[in-house]
């Protein structure tokens, strides 16, 4: 994944053949032509929740019609708090319920942030 700069406070991202943009409100100096970085972390837990459940349960021949999930990030002094609510819709049993349940929380975006993380910045 690489980037650089677009706009006055914003950065284009592309990873392949695909990109996105992320910037920030108006009333911040940008000119709100994307997510903010912290709506990016939030929506790459949110897709990679919403992607691991999905393949599990067509593996699994369950009948998940939908997957409403929403986070929220909260932080406070040197703490971070990720909050992650998530619906499942369709004729599921109980025992199916905490299954997908058991298996957002092995979401490879989950488990990642889930890990102490060191970065590493290199200038060049």
């Amino acid at each position: 994944v690489t980037g650089h700069r677009s706009g006055k406070l914003g950065a284009e991202v592309k990873s392949g053949t695909n990109k996105l943009l992320s910037d920030v409100s108006v009333e911040l100096g940008g000119d709100n032509q994307g997510m903010d970085p912290h709506r990016l972390l939030e929506a790459s837990l949110i897709s990679c929740t919403i992607i691991t459940l999905q393949m599990y349960a067509q593996l699994k021949k369950i009948a998940l019609q939908d997957i409403n999930v929403t986070v929220h990030i909260d932080s406070e002094g040197t703490e971070t708090h990720m909050t992650r609510e998530i619906r499942l819709v369709g004729e599921l049993s109980d025992d199916q319920k905490k299954k997908l349940m058991e298996i957002a929380e092995k979401c490879p975006i989950h488990r990642l942030l889930s890990r102490h993380i060191v970065i590493e910045t290199l200038a060049r």
